[in-house]
């Protein structure tokens, strides 16, 4: 793994993309811009995983590669014979609206009523005679620096370099394969459905294609093609290429999903087959060098506005492949390796821009599947999961990524309301409004692209999606952006004003949430949650600050801001001397529950917080998170890690990262050879779920940069593996700034702060705060002692 320096292309921004998409996500497009020279990072500067053996084709989860250009992903194993990739496209989902309980008072939670993520296609690339016995000097290698999938090897006396990429400007998943030193190319690219269907070629233009429906009438298709200058068919399922010094493959596909709810989430516009086949024939007739430097030129827009320097790792420790050298780091007593980490948060980084421009949000396990039966359908889990998929992208210099989350919200609002407004209340539902009153709208614990839910209602779900989709606002302060999101907000409101009920508490009159489940634990009939009551805190004060921003709704926002200042805060147990989960000085649930609920305003929230001048609620807050100890799943273990990182405890930060950084080979959790994060829920069932390879570098950039409005603090949990030197360049700030620090022997030596539509904060450097003015687009650079 080589970690050197990045050539950055763009300074500073976030790419909000403020324009929140109204298409299908399978549309023609424009002819892409083509670069006129080439913006490819050289191998030895470039920040990359590398492995001297191909994926097993039965592991592609734990052991393939990801490529992803938002909407098509693809895991590939790099089998020099044998190529297989799984390719999925992101609307590409089973069931549908899903709006009626059960008599359990659930929403079915299946495949065929709520749904589920599925694979687009199977393709195989066959190269006879280059099975893994003939050649030698192989290598494949993530090329987290330019978005590139490489494979290399020696078959005699020729050298056979095979270049992998799913790219944005072209929507195709790209392979161009090449050799030097003599020889040709023969073999064949093969697609195949996953869903039954049947594969056709079109022989006069070489294409190999299907297209089929599923059971929701959902229309999708996928088509290949190749271009070489040996001999190009197609027959069968298949497109052969014969004789070729080089070749270059492309598949395409896509369905006629619509974010749109009045449409059904259909577009009849849209013809999958005819667009799948003009894109693969489009692509195959530009120079695959052309398709390359396109493909880069557009990641390194988003991949280069932020670098990450934690030091240099030791020459043994470079010499080894990616999975020698987690494995070397978890061995007890090992030396620190801030390349490694640093490349895992990169990783985190490629996983976004792969994962998320435009169309559908990042799921559970983002755009990659090994089959049609993921976990928990991969759906979408409002309770910490598709929150925690988000809680990166701005932090991370990729604002632009965010859209998809707030885009898909604004689509499935609606259907939401609809739901909300005629389900809630049914005498079924365990959490109903015991007012009899209902309003606004909120969701269940999952839910899909149509509109649907699935498992039980979760009344504060609403308000932690309201949470993510302000902080986005405060990152950006584009009023654009908030004025989009306001319907969200304020429906979340009025759900709530009619939910509330009223308690008294030591001799007052307070509101708090009604029958409700801190989740996932507990009693499920609990009033006066510290989740929903943290949480409901931060909707109300958000929602009035919009008021406030945008000059609207003042007699409503004064409302809310009355009901804010009557809300039931939680308090410290005096028997455990904990935060309580509960309104009760009991513990009623797991000690060490995976979740972290009750903590939702020490992270991502900012309520409980070191200089907010409330000791006993910082040991309360700090004892509970304590009690749920250091070992979970890595989601779980990355959410610890941001708190302590706010807590300003760099130790207990670091080796919950470290945790997260252990190789899997079949324990409980960890780190897979290809980064994924893993963790196994039975004796014979591991699954692989995004959100932790997402939300442990965002711990990470927490211990480096804290920031809300108002206030950025540097370097707040550095920890001693980190201390001798370091830089940081990009990291977005709450409050609308970005900031770039360098330090040495534990303190800053530089800071540039960047205004992006901020105009003042403090500054804490080594303790001291220096007030900073900006107008946008302006920086100033600050030194430390």
């Amino acid at each position: 793994m080589s970690n050197g320096p990045s050539r950055r292309l763009v300074l500073g921004g976030l790419g909000t993309a403020l324009a929140l998409n109204a298409l299908p996500a399978f549309t023609a497009h424009a002819a892409p811009h083509r670069p006129a020279t080439s913006a490819l990072v050289p191998a030895d500067e470039a920040t990359t995983l590398w492995y001297p053996e191909p994926a097993d084709e039965d592991l592609l989860v734990e052991q393939g590669l990801p490529l992803g250009n938002g909407r098509l992903g693809a895991l590939v194993g790099a089998d020099p014979a044998r190529e297989l990739l799984h390719v999925t496209d992101a609307t590409l989902w089973t069931g549908g609206a899903n709006a009626t309980l059960d008599g359990d008072g659930q929403f079915p939670y299946g495949r065929d009523d709520f749904g589920s993520f599925t694979l687009l296609a199977r393709v195989m690339v066959s190269l006879p005679g280059h099975e893994r016995s003939a050649v030698t000097d192989y290598r494949r290698t993530l090329d987290l620096s330019n978005g590139l999938v490489t494979t290399a090897y020696t078959k005699g006396k020729v050298r056979h370099v095979r270049e992998m990429f799913a790219s944005g400007p072209d929507d195709a998943i790209v392979i161009r394969m090449r050799q030097s030193g003599g020889g040709s190319l023969t073999g064949a690219v093969i697609l195949s459905g996953t869903h039954g269907e049947t594969t056709g070629v079109d022989r006069d233009r070489g294409i190999a294609a299907f297209t089929a429906a599923l059971g929701n009438k959902l229309r999708y298709a996928a088509a290949v093609t190749a271009a070489g200058d040996g001999t190009i068919a197609a027959t069968g399922t298949r497109v052969t290429f014969t004789d070729c010094t080089e070749v270059t493959l492309v598949i395409s596909g896509g369905t006629d999903y619509a974010p749109d709810h009045a449409a059904g989430y259909r577009d009849p516009g849209t013809d999958p087959l005819a667009l799948a086949q003009d894109k693969v024939i489009a692509a195959a007739r530009t120079p695959a060098v052309r398709l390359r430097d396109t493909h880069v030129a557009d990641y390194r827009s988003r991949y280069d506005r932020l670098t990450l320097d934690l030091g240099r790792s030791g020459g043994g420790q470079r010499k080894l492949d990616t999975w020698s050298r987690l494995r070397a780091r978890a061995a007890e007593g090992s030396a620190p390796d801030p390349e490694l980490e640093a490349s895992y948060l990169q990783f985190g980084r490629y996983l976004t821009i792969c994962g998320s421009r435009g169309g559908l949000p990042m799921g559970l396990q983002g755009l990659w599947l090994e089959g049609n039966t993921p976990d928990w359908m991969g759906d979408y889990h409002t309770d910490i999961n598709v929150q925690m998929n988000y809680w990166l992208s701005d932090r991370a210099g990729l604002g632009d990524a965010f859209p998809a989350f707030a885009d898909y919200c604004l689509a499935q609002l609606p259907a939401w309301s609809d739901v909300t407004q005629k389900q809630f209340n049914d005498p079924r539902n365990r959490f109903r409004n015991t007012t009899g009153k209902v309003a606004g709208w909120t969701v269940a614990f999952s839910t899909n692209p149509y509109g649907g839910l699935g498992w039980w209602w979760h009344p504060a779900g609403n308000a932690w999606l309201c949470e993510s989709l302000y902080e986005h606002y405060e990152f950006t302060q584009d009023t654009e952006y908030l004025s989009r999101i306001m319907p969200l907000l304020k429906g979340a409101c009025e759900f709530w004003e009619a939910r509330l009920i009223t308690t008294t508490v030591d001799g007052r009159d307070v509101l708090i949430d009604d029958h409700d489940w801190s989740p996932e634990q507990g009693p499920q009939d609990a009033r006066g949650i510290t989740y929903a009551q943290e949480l409901l805190w931060s909707l109300f004060g958000h929602y009035e600050e919009a008021c406030r921003t945008l000059g609207r709704d003042a007699e409503h926002a004064a409302a809310i801001g009355k009901l804010r200042e009557r809300l039931y805060l939680p308090e410290v147990s005096p028997k455990s001397g904990r935060l309580e989960e509960w309104m009760s000085e009991d513990d009623l649930g797991e000690t060490t529950h995976r979740h972290l609920s009750p903590l939702i305003n020490l992270f991502p929230g900012d309520r409980i917080r070191p200089d907010a001048n409330d000791p006993e609620l910082i040991v309360g807050a700090t004892e509970l998170l304590a009690s749920r100890g250091m070992e979970s799943y890595g989601w779980a273990c990355a959410w610890r890690a941001a708190c302590w990182a706010r807590l300003k405890d760099a130790d207990k930060a670091y080796r919950l990262v470290l945790t997260n950084l252990r190789p899997w080979a079949g324990g409980d959790t960890g780190t897979a050879m290809n980064f994924f994060d893993m963790y196994r829920v039975s004796d014979t069932r591991a699954i692989f779920q995004i959100d932790a390879n997402l939300g442990t570098p965002t711990a990470m950039l927490e211990m480096l940069v804290h920031s809300r409005p108002g206030r950025i603090e540097l370097l707040p949990a550095l920890p001693d593996a980190w201390a001798a030197s370091g830089s940081l360049t990009g990291v977005g700030a709450r409050g609308g700034f970005t900031v770039d620090v360098a330090w040495q022997r534990g303190r800053v030596r530089t800071a540039t702060i960047r205004s992006v539509g901020g105009r003042r904060t403090g500054v804490v450097i080594g303790g001291k705060t220096r007030n900073v003015v900006l107008e946008p687009g302006q920086a100033v650079t600050l030194r430390g002692r």
